[in-house]
């Protein structure tokens, strides 16, 4: 079994830093690529970026410049800097994982279970 543990959603105000972690756990054979998504109150989830195994990243227009995502390969984590937040970030962040559990397997997607980000004054 697959599990995603994120952490470090908290409240914070607009102008502020926030540091996000999410841990992969259980049966893994292989991590192709790892990330993060966020759900806006009202609205769909979306990207906010990801990172290959090679530390390939990828961000959504909307953060480029003030998020940076990175990763610890050995200890399978992932992390999200985020500074100058703006009250259009609060959210719930998730935790994406596309990995393998054995040799035989197929590339699947996870999810964790998500942690509130709200920037508010």
């Amino acid at each position: 079994q697959v599990q995603l543990v994120e952490s470090g959603g908290d409240l914070v105000q607009p102008g502020g830093s926030l540091r996000l972690s999410c841990v992969a756990s259980g049966t893994i054979f292989t991590i192709t690529a790892m990330g993060w998504y966020r759900q806006r109150p009202g609205q769909q989830r979306e990207l906010v970026a990801t990172i290959t195994k090679r530390g390939n990243t990828n961000y959504a227009d909307s953060v480029k410049g003030r998020f940076t995502i990175s990763r610890d390969n050995a200890k399978k984590t992932i992390y999200l800097q985020m500074n100058s937040l703006k009250p259009e970030d609060t959210a719930v962040y998730y935790c994406n994982s596309d990995l393998r559990i054995s040799i035989t397997d197929i590339t699947r997607s996870y999810y964790g279970q998500g942690t509130q980000v709200t920037v508010s004054s």
